[in-house]
């Protein structure tokens, strides 16, 4: 087994430790409608229920909790990490600072300041107000939580993998959307250190899949990004970043989907079992109904990673 997944599962142990006070642990739903259409058991990891709405408040709670109080955090996200990041500073007693783009929604912002966390607007767009949040922390010491590239944000996001392995009696296949990786990257180091017979299939968005073009490659590469409905794990990669050795060494199979594959498991989703979730979260199942035949007869977990959706775009789908 490769050490940089036996370290980052022991680094979820602890990890989960730390953060049972600032987080749910949120269900393994068994599936409604699906499983029995595919002739599998199908289960929903619900981190749609999470207390921020995403699996993110486990990440940035475990960064948070693994520093002392004594220096100020900053990062930089008008999304889940934003959110979660603000929700677990809030918790945890520590000082924040959030880096915005200008362009940012008012809900979000509001949302983001409600947890009473210093906010700075800045740049036309996340790339640049993240360009700017590391400045800062670099010239006044403050520490830069990124959203997936840190070992102890990834062993936050592992503790979804010990409460899989606590809720499953077994588990053949692991669903999981591919953004950054962190989400993949921890789940993947915790399943494949105590179950080493589950499978791991990370899904992407054809749109958008800067993971999946650096495992085909070996390395960080440049990929075109277009508009997606899974736009929680849209966007670049950090050229260094650990969740790319990390993938490379967890994930069994890599299953792209389109923009209409990712509608149909919403439309899914909320039809057939009761849930509406946010794009990402569907990309998964979507992922999972693409290779269905592979895994009949089998037990498979789609990781449904969160539910802050953007309600006039999810409604449309769903009326369409």
């Amino acid at each position: 087994m490769n050490s940089i997944v036996l370290e980052t599962a022991a680094r979820s142990v602890q990890a989960r430790r730390r953060i049972r006070p600032h987080i749910f642990e949120t269900p393994l739903l068994p599936s409604r409608q699906i499983g029995r259409e595919t002739g599998s058991s199908v289960y929903f990891k619900a981190e749609n229920f999470q207390l921020t709405g995403s699996f993110k408040i486990r990440g940035a709670a475990s960064k948070m909790t693994s520093l002392g109080l004594d220096r100020g955090v900053i990062t930089a996200s008008s999304g889940n990490h934003g959110i979660a990041t603000a929700q677990a500073a809030s918790s945890i007693g520590q000082v924040l600072t959030v880096v915005l783009p200008e362009t940012v929604s008012q809900a979000k912002l509001e949302r983001i300041r409600s947890f009473n966390v210093n906010v700075i607007l800045h740049g036309a767009e996340s790339g640049l107000a993240e360009l700017h949040a590391q400045q800062e922390a670099a010239s006044h010491g403050l520490v830069y939580v990124s959203p997936y590239n840190d070992p102890e944000v990834v062993a936050g996001q592992g503790s979804i993998g010990l409460e899989l392995l606590e809720q499953a009696d077994s588990i053949d296949n692991v669903f999981v959307s591919m953004g950054g990786g962190g989400l993949i990257g921890g789940i993947g180091s915790v399943l494949k250190s105590f179950s080493l017979r589950t499978r791991i299939f990370g899904v992407a968005a054809q749109n958008s899949a800067a993971l999946a073009a650096a495992i085909e490659a070996g390395r960080v590469v440049e990929t075109e990004h277009l508009d997606t409905l899974a736009d929680g794990v849209a966007g670049g990669m950090d050229e260094d970043s650990i969740t790319l050795p990390l993938a490379l060494s967890v994930i069994d199979g890599v299953v792209a989907c389109t923009e209409a594959e990712i509608a149909g498991a919403l439309r899914d989703l909320a039809f057939k079992e009761n849930q509406i979730v946010e794009g990402a979260a569907a990309l998964a199942l979507a992922g999972f109904l693409k290779v269905a035949e592979r895994c009949r007869g089998q037990t498979n977990i789609v990781v449904l990673c969160g539910a802050n959706f953007d309600r006039e775009k999810i409604f449309s789908i769903l009326n369409d």
